[in-house]
């Protein structure tokens, strides 16, 4: 039930093959500024001395709407955060660029050089300090992010909670990234005319490892408790979704994750594969809107188990990341002959200049301009599933709670209040950076969707 975000987890390169990878969340609406950790990051919400959230739209003209003051806000905010949302990736790029055209990159690989005799600990070092320089590159948009965040009183987090969770990330990235990213170097120099084709094969384990493990490293960012243990009364309403829908998802998989140390607002998702996979409800989320919401959101996020969306978006990112790898090494190959001398990205090694280190730095920065160009395809992929997950959850509640339709509805509008989500997005804003659909949107087809009148059934379930 909300906005997935593409989180900078530790893995920079993984990220950026997964950029179209689900972390198939429930509850944040809306674009926010840049993340800085992990999947288990939270995006910080409104204070606990907030004022109440509003479950009424205040136009009943629309589905999700918010009173004159808190729309304002919303209006503001939502600028700032696609101001930042899209400067932070075009200077990501920018960095990667810069970092080509000062030599700097060449610099880094002769100093690495200079320091260590084995290959292999030279592109760990050059690797590291790359991850290092991107990720400081990257920190005056965090930051400015969280300011906005704390000054709206979205973020309830310190700066020092806030920059700890900063330094754990990296501190992951290093360990975890820089021996993935000295993997695809030794791809390129071992295989020079198809290292594309190499880099897709080695890249589909890593989509799945990437997913099995996101559980295992949110205890990092976050402390967990089985939900059981305080909503004892909560577990026992999940299971009779649990029961409708078939999903086996035993009490000792639902998880509530305390994110009211950072953040008030409202979640719940789907995390890992496998062994690893459960559901994790916020303990704001659990206290602070009615149950029968609570299982209109675990009905949603059941859907994406039932629905099979894992599968289904690992197999069309896999997909896509073919034709991305290819298009990416055939410009990646055009910059290095049209600039690689400029660049000192080196003398011709097994045929290509981008098996240097430096050289390596190109192709990182063409599948990152692929990437950002198919964005909206991405997020379009997403929203699709993301309204298939609501329609399952409205359905998954009828017999369960009273009224599905309200049910959806003030869901809805609890989480565009906490979120501060503008009513009325622009278009092209939608499309290029929502991977859900609005709240606005997702209120007025739940307002509507009423398929059991004058005896009818559902799309998922027959009664």
């Amino acid at each position: 039930m909300t906005f997935t975000r593409r989180w900078r987890l530790a893995l920079y390169f993984v990220i950026l093959l997964t950029f179209a990878a689900p972390r198939l969340c429930a509850a944040q609406p809306a674009p926010a500024p840049p993340a800085h950790a992990s999947s288990a990051q939270v995006q910080p919400a409104p204070s606990p001395s907030a004022a109440p959230v509003a479950t009424v739209p205040a136009n009943p003209q629309q589905a999700y709407s918010l009173p004159p003051e808190k729309l304002a806000k919303a209006v503001a905010l939502s600028r700032i955060r696609n101001i930042l949302d899209i400067a932070g990736s075009l200077w990501g790029l920018a960095v990667l660029w810069l970092l080509l055209a000062t030599h700097a990159a060449a610099g880094l690989a002769a100093w690495a050089e200079s320091l260590l005799r084995r290959r292999w600990m030279q592109g760990l070092l050059f690797f590291a300090a790359f991850l290092i320089i991107t990720s400081l590159a990257g920190l005056p948009f965090d930051i400015i992010g969280q300011h906005f965040s704390r000054s709206y009183g979205i973020s309830v987090q310190g700066w020092g909670s806030w920059a700890g969770d900063q330094s754990k990330a990296l501190g992951i990235s290093l360990l975890i990234g820089a021996p993935v990213l000295l993997l695809f170097n030794w791809i390129v120099r071992r295989w020079p005319r198809r290292y594309w084709l190499g880099i897709w094969v080695a890249t589909l384990p890593l989509l799945v490892l990437t997913i099995f493990v996101s559980p295992l490293l949110e205890p990092i960012f976050n402390k967990f408790e089985p939900l059981a243990k305080s909503n004892p009364a909560l577990v026992t309403e999940l299971e009779k979704v649990v029961a409708r829908t078939g999903t086996n998802i035993p009490p000792d998989r639902m998880f509530l994750m305390k994110a009211s140390l950072k953040t008030n607002g409202l979640n719940a998702y789907v995390s890992g594969i496998g062994a690893t996979k459960r559901i994790v409800v916020w303990d704001t989320t659990a206290g602070r809107i009615p149950d029968d919401e609570v299982l209109f959101v675990f009905g949603h996020e059941s859907g994406h188990y039932v629905l099979h969306h894992m599968p289904k978006m690992l197999a069309g990112t896999a997909f896509a990341l073919f034709f991305v790898f290819w298009a990416a090494a055939v410009f990646a190959g055009w910059l290095a002959r049209r600039f690689g001398s400029r660049w000192h990205l080196g003398e011709l090694e097994n045929g290509t200049p981008l098996a240097s280190r430096a050289g390596f730095v190109v192709l990182l920065f063409t599948i990152s301009v692929v990437s950002f160009l198919l964005t909206p395809a991405s997020n379009t992929f997403s929203r699709h599933f993301e309204h298939q997950a609501d329609v399952y959850g409205q359905e998954a509640v009828h017999g369960i709670v009273a009224d599905p339709q309200k049910t959806a509805v003030d869901a809805f509008n609890a989480l565009g209040n906490a979120w501060l989500e503008d009513p009325n997005p622009s278009a092209f804003i939608e499309f290029w950076q929502y991977n859900h659909p609005s709240v606005q949107t997702r209120a007025n087809f739940a307002m509507h969707y009423d398929p059991w009148a004058n005896g009818g059934h559902g799309k998922f379930f027959d009664k």
